[in-house]
């Protein structure tokens, strides 16, 4: 008897949870059945994400939600497809997220949130554009301007970038977001330009100054050095004192004074420099030649010059003829020879030997002429 009273129970206990269950599940259907039924009582519109800079409105995703009911109050809460208007909504370049729902009081909700600018870029060709936290391409609104550091010279048109340009585009992304934390840069930088070699330079608000930045590789230590320049070192030195600002080395700046020509001269202009030594050296000297030594390390003397001053010096040969050798118009004056001596010449190669110039310590000829016998010797 104890066995089948237990089988009863157990009988009765199953019986009790399959009518609960089956009663739980009756009431829920009733319950949809029941809120389908209701009709919408009223849109509410939530836009968030943009920081109050409302590049969509209201109107707008109204304007969505009644392409797919013309009128929302008042109709059945089972006609509205909220996924295909999720849809519709999201299909705007400016909205990032919206979701769609009934709450108890049968009013619609849409929550709409905003993509926000970040970047206003130009392009070589002078087009301009906006990218967002993701770095998404925006167009511009017409509602709203965005107040977002400016990047200038971006290499590309295309809608769909390669590699290198959109890492370069994360790369803007990233200085941006750095300059929008720090409301001083943001207040010192007027825009940023993209340099051919994909490096970024700064033009400051005050000041001539170029803001060499480099890569956006360690952008917050930059900056961080940015800023202790100009609280340290501007302030006390005055805004026009630097022309060039670099912060391309670590744990240094390295400023350039206004003005002031590098020390190191390149290659080209040093070659030029001994160009004109030569020159000169030419001209105070016919029979010697400038030495060239190596300015430094990187600049190197041209020999060909040594050569070409060389070649000037040589003394041209004499023609194997019969020739009565007069003097030099710089030597003093002798008087003429009565008969004529007839000397057979040999030519004399003369060679050239590198020598310093020397001054000129000859006195000035005397008032009166001295008169002497010219002395010819035999040629052997």
């Amino acid at each position: 008897m104890s066995d089948k009273k237990l089988n009863i129970k157990k009988i009765l206990s199953g019986l009790l949870w399959v009518t609960i269950g089956i009663g739980t599940v009756v009431l829920l259907i009733a319950a949809v059945k029941r809120k389908d039924a209701k009709h919408c009582k009223g849109i509410e519109i939530n836009i968030s994400g943009a920081n109050n800079n409302f590049f969509i409105d209201k109107k707008d995703v109204l304007a969505v939600i009644n392409r797919f009911t013309d009128e929302a109050a008042g109709k059945a809460i089972e006609s509205f497809n909220l996924r295909q208007m999720e849809a519709a909504l999201e299909e705007d370049v400016w909205i990032k997220n919206a979701e769609l729902f009934f709450d108890n009081n049968n009013i619609l909700q849409a929550d709409v949130e905003e993509r926000e600018p970040v970047a206003r870029i130009f392009t070589l060709a002078g087009n301009t554009f906006y990218i967002d936290s993701s770095a998404m391409m925006l167009p511009l609104s017409e509602k709203f301007s965005a107040r977002v550091p400016v990047f200038t010279d971006f290499p590309s048109e295309a809608k769909f970038l390669s590699a290198p340009d959109s890492s370069l585009l994360a790369d803007i992304r990233n200085m941006s977001m750095e300059l929008q934390a720090d409301s001083f840069l943001m207040a010192m930088i007027d825009q940023v330009d993209i340099t051919p070699q994909r490096n970024f330079e700064m033009i400051p608000k005050i000041g001539n100054q170029l803001i060499e930045f480099g890569d956006a590789s360690d952008a917050p230590a930059k900056f961080k050095k940015l800023k202790l320049f100009y609280k340290n070192i501007m302030l006390k030195a005055g805004w026009n004192r630097y022309s060039n600002i670099n912060l391309q080395y670590d744990n240094q700046v390295v400023a350039k004074i206004k003005g002031k020509e590098d020390i190191a001269a390149d290659s080209l202009r040093t070659l030029q420099l001994m160009q004109i030594m030569a020159a000169n050296a030419a001209k105070a000297s016919a029979d010697s030649a400038q030495s060239f030594y190596q300015d430094n390390e990187k600049n190197s003397a041209d020999t060909s010059l040594i050569q070409q001053s060389l070649q000037r010096d040589e003394i041209a040969e004499p023609s194997n003829s019969n020739t009565i050798e007069k003097p030099s118009p710089q030597e003093h004056a002798v008087p003429a020879i009565t008969k004529p001596v007839t000397t057979i010449a040999k030519p004399i190669i003369v060679k050239p030997v590198p020598a310093k110039p020397v001054a000129n310590t000859a006195k000035p000829a005397a008032k009166k002429p001295v008169t002497t016998k010219p002395i010819i010797k035999p040629v052997i």
